[in-house]
C-alpha cells in the first residue's frame, strides 16, 4: 500500500465484497425461526396460529417497586392488554380526530388515544411531489403501525387503555400562526368518578409530542394506574442492493437500556424474548432517516418487552404502579417523537436519542463530523458547500500524515526508471531483482511502506465520514448546486462520477506505476469501474469523493514539486 489511489480502490473493492457477502447471507445463510422456544417458557411463542400475548411476557407489578407513599394495592399484578395479530387494526367506524401543525399532520383514534396516521408535509416521498412521508397507518396488512399509550389498572379491568374510548371537544385541531403550543385533550370516565385526561401536547416547529395523563379520583377508594406505551409494526422483509443504499440502513425496534443503545433483531430468538427492567431508558420503531420513539419519565423504573408474531413486532414499555388517593389527583408525563432523525430535537427529548441516528460502529467517529458538519453547514448555508468544506478541513487536519505518505510516493514515482531498469536486468532472476531492488531503497532511503500508516489512521475518520453523509437525514433532498438538487439522490446525469473518474486518473497519474504489468494494465481500468459504481450513489457521497480526491491530487503535485526542489538542490 503505498499510494494514495491504491489505498481508496483495495478499500472499495472491500466494500464491495462485503456488501455482496451481507446479501448473500440473507439470501441464502441459515435463517433463524422466530419465536420456537420451549413451550414451557413463559415467553415462549407457538407456532401454531396463536396471537401473541405481551401480557405474558409483562411481569407483573410486583416485580416493580411500588411508588413512593403507593399503598400495598400498588403492588397488585398490572394486566396490560394482549397485543393481539390484529393489534394494529382499527375497530370499523372507530372515530379519529385530526391535529394539524407546522411539521405534522397527526390522526388520532378516539379508541385509546392510538397514534394511526401521520404526515410530514415538510418531507416528501419524492422531492418535488406532493405525496409526504407516512409513518404510520393502518391500511395495508403487511405494514401497519401504530403508537398505542394507555394506563392499565391492576384492579380494574375498566381503565383507559388503548382499548378504551375517549371523548374530545372537537374533530380538528390545528396549531395557529403565532401559535406556539397545542394542547389536544382527551378524557375517558369509567362512571363512577375516575376521570382521566389524556393531552397530546405539540409545539411549533417540532417533533416531540408531550403526553399528559391526569387522572382525577373522586371516589373513596384508591385508584392505581401503571402507565405504557406500545410501538407495533408489520414490515414486509427489505429487499438489499449495494446500490441502494436505504435497504442497509438500520430498521425495526431499538431500545436504551440506561446505559447501552441496542437495534433488535426480529428474527433473533433472545432479542425476540426481550424482558428487562430500565431507568432513564426510551424504545423506538427505526427506519432509514426517520422514527417514532417513546420517552418514559427518565426517574420512573420501567419494564421494556419485545413480542414478534412473524414480521410484526410489539414493544412496550411498561412503567410501575401508581396509586391515586380518594378525593386526589396525580399527572404523569412522557415524551413521545414522531419525525425525522434531526439529531438536534432528539437530544432535546433524551441525551441519547440521537443514538437513532445509527453510524454503526464508527459513531464515536461520526458523531463528532456530524457536529463538524453542522456547524459549517450553519455557515455556509448549503449541505454541498458544507461537505467540501468538511471534506478541506479533514485534509487539512491529517496533512502532517498524508505528507509522509506522498514523499514516499514521490520518492518511488523518482526511482521508476531506475527501478523498470533493474526489472529488465533481473527478468529472469526475481531473487536477484528483489535484493537490489532492497538495495536502492536503502542506498536512496525509501521506505516503500513509509505510507502506509498515515493512510491506516486516516482511514476509519474518512469511512465515519461516509456514513455521516448516508445516514444524516439533513442531507435528504438537500440542494446542492445546478443539476444536483438532492444530495441523497444519485447524479440525474452522472457528471460527478465522471468527474471523479477523471480525478482517479489524473491522480494515478502523479503516483508510482505498479511494478507488474497486470497490475498497472488493472489500475488503468479502475477510473472506469469506479465511475460506473459512482454513477448509482447518492450525489453527496460521489461529491465528498471527488472534492477528497481533488484535494488528495494538489496536495501530491506539491508534494511532488517540493522533491523535485530538494533533488535539483541536492545535485548542486
Amino acid at each position: 500500500m503505498t499510494n494514495n489511489i491504491r489505498v481508496f480502490l483495495w478499500l472499495g473493492l472491500a466494500l464491495a465484497l462485503w456488501l455482496n457477502y451481507s446479501q448473500w447471507q440473507m439470501d441464502y445463510g441459515p435463517k433463524p425461526v422466530p419465536g420456537v422456544s420451549d413451550p414451557a417458557s413463559p415467553n415462549s411463542t407457538s407456532s401454531a396460529p396463536k396471537p401473541p400475548d405481551i401480557a405474558d411476557s409483562v411481569p407483573q407489578a410486583t416485580q416493580m417497586a411500588p411508588a413512593t407513599g403507593d399503598s400495598p394495592e400498588a403492588a397488585a399484578s398490572t394486566d396490560v392488554p394482549k397485543a393481539t395479530a390484529a393489534d394494529t387494526v382499527e375497530a370499523p367506524g372507530a372515530k379519529k380526530i385530526r391535529v394539524t401543525t407546522d411539521v405534522l399532520v397527526l390522526d388520532i383514534s378516539l379508541t385509546g388515544g392510538t397514534l394511526v396516521h401521520a404526515e410530514l408535509p415538510g418531507y416528501p416521498i419524492v422531492k418535488g411531489q406532493s405525496a409526504p412521508v407516512v409513518l404510520f397507518n393502518t391500511d395495508s396488512p403487511t405494514t401497519n403501525y401504530v403508537l398505542r399509550t394507555g394506563l392499565a389498572n391492576p384492579k380494574n379491568a375498566n381503565s383507559p387503555t388503548h382499548q378504551a374510548i375517549f371523548t374530545a371537544p372537537a374533530e380538528q385541531f390545528a396549531l395557529a400562526p403565532g401559535q406556539d403550543e397545542l394542547r389536544v385533550p382527551l378524557t375517558w370516565t369509567d362512571g363512577n368518578g375516575v376521570t382521566v385526561t389524556k393531552t397530546f401536547v405539540f409545539t411549533r416547529s417540532m417533533f416531540v409530542i408531550g403526553l399528559e395523563y391526569r387522572i382525577d379520583n373522586a371516589t373513596q377508594s384508591p385508584w392505581l394506574a401503571a402507565p405504557y406505551s406500545r410501538i407495533v409494526r408489520s414490515d414486509p422483509p427489505v429487499e438489499r442492493s449495494m446500490f441502494h443504499v436505504e435497504s442497509y440502513a438500520t430498521r425495526g425496534p431499538a431500545i436504551y437500556d440506561g446505559k447501552k443503545y441496542s437495534k433488535l433483531k426480529i428474527d433473533k430468538k433472545e432479542d425476540a424474548a426481550l424482558s428487562i427492567d430500565v431507568t432513564n431508558g426510551w424504545i423506538a420503531g427505526m427506519q432509514h432517516h426517520f422514527v417514532s420513539a417513546v420517552v418514559p419519565d427518565h426517574t420512573a423504573p420501567q419494564h421494556f418487552t419485545l413480542q414478534v408474531n412473524g414480521r410484526e413486532y410489539s414493544l412496550t414499555a411498561l412503567g410501575q404502579v401508581q396509586t391515586v388517593p380518594p378525593g386526589g389527583s396525580k399527572t404523569l408525563k412522557e415524551s413521545l417523537f414522531v419525525g425525522p432523525k434531526l439529531q438536534k430535537q432528539l437530544d432535546s427529548v433524551h441525551p441519547e436519542l440521537s443514538r437513532v441516528a445509527d453510524y454503526g460502529v464508527l459513531t464515536l467517529l461520526s458523531k463528532p463530523l456530524f457536529w463538524l458538519l453542522d456547524h459549517a453547514h450553519s455557515i455556509v448555508r448549503n449541505w454541498g458547500l458544507a461537505i467540501i468544506l468538511v471534506t478541506f478541513m479533514l485534509k487539512l487536519m491529517f496533512y502532517p500524515l498524508s505528507e509522509k505518505a506522498g514523499r514516499s510516493m514521490a520518492r518511488m514515482r523518482a526511482l521508476a526508471p531506475r527501478m523498470k531498469a533493474l526489472q529488465e536486468t533481473y527478468k529472469d532472476d526475481r531473487s536477484k531483482l528483489g535484493q537490489a531492488t532492497m538495495e536502492l531503497y536503502k542506498q536512496e532511503k525509501v521506505n516503500p511502506l513509509a505510507g502506509c500508516l498515515p493512510m491506516i489512521i486516516q482511514m476509519p475518520v474518512f469511512l465515519a465520514f461516509y456514513w455521516v453523509l448516508l445516514e444524516s437525514v439533513e442531507m435528504r433532498q438537500a440542494p446542492f448546486f445546478g443539476w444536483i438538487n438532492d444530495l441523497s439522490a444519485r447524479d440525474p446525469f452522472f457528471i460527478l462520477p465522471v468527474l471523479n473518474g477523471l480525478a482517479m486518473w489524473g491522480q494515478s497519474k502523479l503516483n508510482p506505476p505498479p511494478p507488474d504489468p497486470v497490475q498497472a494494465r488493472i489500475f488503468q481500468f479502475m477510473p472506469v469501474v469506479f465511475s460506473v459504481m459512482f454513477a448509482l450513489f447518492p450525489s453527496g457521497l460521489v461529491l465528498y469523493w471527488v472534492t477528497n480526491t481533488g484535494l488528495s491530487i494538489l496536495q501530491q503535485w506539491n508534494i511532488n514539486r517540493k522533491i523535485a526542489i530538494e533533488d535539483t538542490a541536492r545535485r548542486k
